[in-house]
């Protein structure tokens, strides 16, 4: 006999008709109508076809087919319930394992040194990091949720972005004791500007200065080319030369006096920070617990 719906349906009734010792109580405790309750008990008596239940004008007791019909019943219909009860909590909380895929930069300058935070206040969550440039397969990769810096591709991912932070011109102090401070955008063209490079067309990246509508690019110059803004951020604090950073990842160093900003009326220039998962709905609550805490961080 197939299972469905009406029929778990009805031997939920008949339960209950048990439990609380008459129809009109089982009615009270389900939502439903004494007539509905009887109704339930028949259908299921007729689909069995077996008497189920005595019933007399003062109560209500089972017949021998359905005392061994409840006590099989009776305990799986318990196990149900504690499973969908098991399923609501795991709806809100936030456990098991998160395999998140980050840009290299925003995880270790800006999650790594905070994530004890995060583990603490998920304790039993457990992550294990994909530090990488490329968004890659997340659903053949088994990975939860991936952040990173820039558009999203055209794919069949939800993307949710999250911030844009802003693109700054930064030196050190002794970079600008040393070759002097540049005062506006074009400047620069006398100065040692290291060059980061565009992944997609595999050259540096045009310098541009964005203000209330208005951009300007800047022909920049430099001794040094790199595709990881880890190591640009690193060269920058050593002296090397002037960089263009994503204000998020040296916000310390800004705040402490390891870099300065030079362009600080030029302050229009974003880059969005999107998160990237594979289903729109019914995101697992530790995705939306790790997207939440890298706003936090990035905001």
């Amino acid at each position: 006999m197939p299972t469905d719906g009406r029929l778990l349906g009805n031997l939920s009734v008949l339960v209950s008709v048990v439990e609380t010792g008459n129809f009109a109580r089982a009615a009270e405790a389900l939502g439903l109508s004494p007539s509905g309750v009887s109704r339930a008990v028949s259908r299921l008596e007729t689909r069995l076809g077996v008497r189920l239940l005595h019933r007399t004008t003062r109560s209500v007791t089972l017949t021998d087919e359905g005392e061994r019909l409840y006590a099989k019943v009776g305990p799986l219909l318990s196990g149900l319930e504690d499973a969908a009860m098991s399923a609501a909590g795991d709806a809100h909380a936030v456990r098991g394992r998160l395999r998140v895929s980050l840009d290299p930069m925003f995880s270790w300058q800006v999650v790594a040194p905070r994530l004890d935070d995060f583990l603490r206040r998920y304790p039993e969550l457990e992550i294990e990091i994909v530090a990488r440039d490329e968004l890659g397969d997340l659903i053949s990769e088994g990975i939860d949720v991936s952040v990173r810096f820039g558009e999203p591709p055209t794919s069949s991912l939800v993307a949710r972005k999250l911030l844009d932070t802003r693109v700054i011109t930064v030196a050190t102090p002794a970079y600008l004791v040393a070759h002097g401070t540049p005062k506006t955008p074009t400047d620069l063209a006398r100065h040692r500007c290291l060059q980061f490079r565009d992944p997609v067309t595999r050259r540096p990246f045009e310098w541009e200065f964005h203000r209330r509508g208005k951009v300007v690019t800047v022909e920049t110059d430099g001794p040094l080319l790199v595709n990881d803004s880890g190591t640009m951020t690193a060269v920058c604090l050593a002296g090397v030369g002037i960089a263009q950073l994503l204000a998020v990842s040296v916000r310390d160093a800004v705040a402490d006096g390891r870099l300065v900003e030079l362009f600080p009326d030029w302050p229009d220039e974003t880059f969005p920070l999107y998160a990237f998962y594979p289903s729109r709905r019914n995101a697992p609550p530790k995705v939306r617990a790790f997207v939440d805490f890298c706003v936090e961080l990035a905001g």
